[in-house]
C-alpha cells in the first residue's frame, strides 16, 4: 500500500550503499508510520541496515515549549528504537546538510512528507543533493492530498465527496514489518534536554510561562489521550464538544501536529463505535484536517491576508474604517489585558496550557478582528499568537483555523459593522451555549505580567 502513498520517487544514479536511511521529520512515531514501513520493507528487500535520522533544526517561530514537547517524543523513541534494534541518531543542526551527508552511504533514502513551505523546500533541496534513489510518503493524511483533489477546495462541502471516495481505499491498518538486517553502525545517543535548550544554532529563548503538565509529548502519552478520549469523552463528543467547561476534546491536536499519533490509527479506532459522536469527531479528523492539509499545499499564502476567498477580503475591507468602541494593541491583547473576561480566559488558557479551546478559539479570533485597526493587522496578529503559544500552532489545521475566523472555507452572513458579511460571534453567544462564568474563573487568577 506505500505505492499509493508516494509523493515523489526519483532514480538515483548510484549503486548500492552501506544502508537504507530514513530522515523522519513530520512523522515522528514508529506506529502507523508508511514512510518507516516502507523504508523497513526496502531494508529487507536489499538486506540491508536502516538507520533513521531525526534533526532538531530552527523552525519559524517555534518556541521553547515546542522545543520541549518534541524532545520528549525524540527521547522516547531513541529507546523504542534501541529495543528494535535499528540504527536511530539524533542531530542538531541544518537537515539539508546533514540528511545529504548521510545520503552519501545511503543506497535509498526515504522521507516523509510535511505540506508547509519550509518543509518542502527542505525535501527539495536535499533532492538536489543526493544521488540515491529518494521516495517522498504520505504518511500524516488519510487520503493523499493530490489523490483527495487536484487543486485548492474552497470549503468543506468540495472536499467532502472527494476524499469520502476514496476512504475505504486508505482507512487501512499499518503495520511495520520485523527488520531482518539489525547491524547497529552508529551510536544511539539519547541526547538531554540541556543539549536542546542550550544549542547555539537553535538559539532558542527560554520562556516565563511553560506548564508542563499539561501536556508530555511522545507516542506513549499519544495513545493514553486516545484511549481515554475513545473510552470517557466519545459518547458526549457530538453534544458537548463545543463546551469548553465539560472537557471533552480528544486533546490530540498536539500530537497530530508533530506526528507522534497518526490520524489513520485514530480513525480506525473511532470507527469502531457507531452512531454520531463517532460521525461526529471523524468530520473533524478527516474532512476537516484534510481540507487544511488542501489549504496549505495548494494555497502558498496560507499564512498571509491574501490566503483568503475575495469575498471575505472585499467585505472586510469596505468595513475597515467602521467605528471599532475598543482597540488594542499586540501588547495588551498578548498580555489578555481587554474589557473582555472571556477573552482573557482565552489567552491565558493558550499561554498557560499551549493550547486552546476550539470553540474559543473561533470567539478569539473573532473579536481580534472586531478590536484591531484594520483587518490585515488582525490577521498577523491572531497568527502570530497563535504561532507563538499553541502547541498546534505552525500547522496547516492551526493556519485554516485562524483564516476560517476572517471567512475562509466559510459562507456569507447577514452583513454587520466592521465584519461586513463574515461570520460574527459575541458574548452574548457564549452565554447561550454553556456557562462561561466557569470558563472564566478557571483562569481568572492568572497573571501573563
Amino acid at each position: 500500500m506505500y505505492e499509493e502513498r508516494i509523493f515523489l520517487h526519483k532514480s538515483g544514479t548510484k549503486g548500492k550503499g552501506d544502508y537504507i536511511l530514513y530522515w523522519m521529520q513530520q512523522s515522528q512515531r514508529i506506529s502507523f508510520n508508511h514512510t518507516l514501513n516502507a523504508a523497513v520493507s526496502k531494508a529487507n528487500e536489499t538486506n540491508l541496515p536502516l538507520v533513521v535520522c531525526f534533526v532538531f533544526t530552527k523552525f519559524p517561530e517555534a518556541q521553547e515549549r515546542h522545543y520541549l514537547f518534541m524532545y520528549e517524543g525524540i527521547r522516547e523513541l531513541s529507546e523504542r528504537f534501541r529495543k528494535l534494534e535499528i540504527n536511530f541518531i539524533v542531530q542538531i543542526g541544518n537537515p539539508v546538510n546533514i540528511i545529504s551527508e548521510l545520503a552519501l552511504r545511503a543506497s535509498h533514502l526515504f522521507m516523509d512528507y510535511g505540506y508547509l513551505k519550509v518543509q518542502r523546500q527542505w525535501r527539495y533541496e536535499i533532492i538536489s543533493k543526493v544521488d540515491c534513489d529518494v521516495s517522498i510518503i504520505e504518511s500524516d493524511v488519510i487520503v493523499p492530498v493530490k489523490v483527495a483533489y487536484h487543486k485548492e477546495a474552497y470549503s468543506a462541502g468540495v472536499l467532502r465527496p472527494k476524499i469520502n471516495l476514496y476512504s475505504s481505499q486508505f482507512l487501512i491498518v499499518s503495520k511495520m514489518p520485523v527488520i531482518n538486517n539489525k547491524s547497529i553502525l552508529f551510536d544511539n545517543e539519547i541526547l538531554e534536554w540541556k543539549d536542546i535548550i542550550n544549542n547555539r544554532y537553535l538559539n532558542i529563548t527560554k520562556e516565563r510561562f511553560i506548564i508542563k503538565p499539561s501536556f508530555r509529548g511522545g507516542e506513549t502519552e499519544a495513545e493514553k489521550y486516545l484511549a481515554l478520549f475513545i473510552n470517557k469523552k466519545l459518547t458526549h463528543y457530538a453534544q458537548d464538544s463545543n463546551n469548553p467547561t465539560l472537557n471533552v476534546s480528544s486533546n490530540l491536536s498536539p500530537y497530530l501536529h508533530f506526528g507522534q499519533i497518526s490520524a489513520l490509527k485514530i480513525a480506525l479506532e473511532v470507527l469502531k463505535i457507531e452512531g454520531e459522536n463517532s460521525t461526529a469527531f471523524f468530520e473533524e479528523l478527516f474532512v476537516r484536517r484534510e481540507l487544511a492539509m488542501n489549504f496549505v499545499y495548494y494555497n502558498q499564502n496560507y499564512s498571509k491576508y491574501d490566503c483568503l476567498p475575495d469575498w471575505s477580503k472585499k467585505t472586510l475591507d469596505r468595513h475597515k474604517d467602521d467605528y471599532r468602541e475598543f482597540i488594542y494593541d499586540l501588547e495588551t491583547l498578548e498580555n489578555a489585558q481587554t474589557h473582555d473576561e472571556a477573552w482573557n480566559s482565552a489567552q491565558k488558557e493558550l499561554v498557560f496550557t499551549c493550547k486552546m479551546h476550539n470553540y474559543m478559539r473561533m470567539y478569539w479570533g473573532k473579536k481580534i478582528i472586531e478590536w484591531v485597526e484594520t483587518p490585515q493587522k488582525a490577521f498577523e496578529i491572531a497568527i502570530y499568537l497563535n504561532n507563538k503559544y499553541s502547541l498546534d500552532g505552525r500547522d496547516p489545521n492551526s493556519y485554516a483555523g485562524v483564516a476560517w475566523c476572517f471567512g475562509k472555507h466559510d459562507r456569507a452572513w447577514k452583513e454587520r459593522s466592521i465584519f461586513g458579511l463574515v461570520r460574527y460571534m459575541n458574548y452574548a453567544g457564549l452565554k447561550r451555549k454553556f456557562n462561561i462564568e466557569e470558563y472564566i474563573n478557571k483562569f481568572f487568577d492568572m497573571k501573563i505580567v
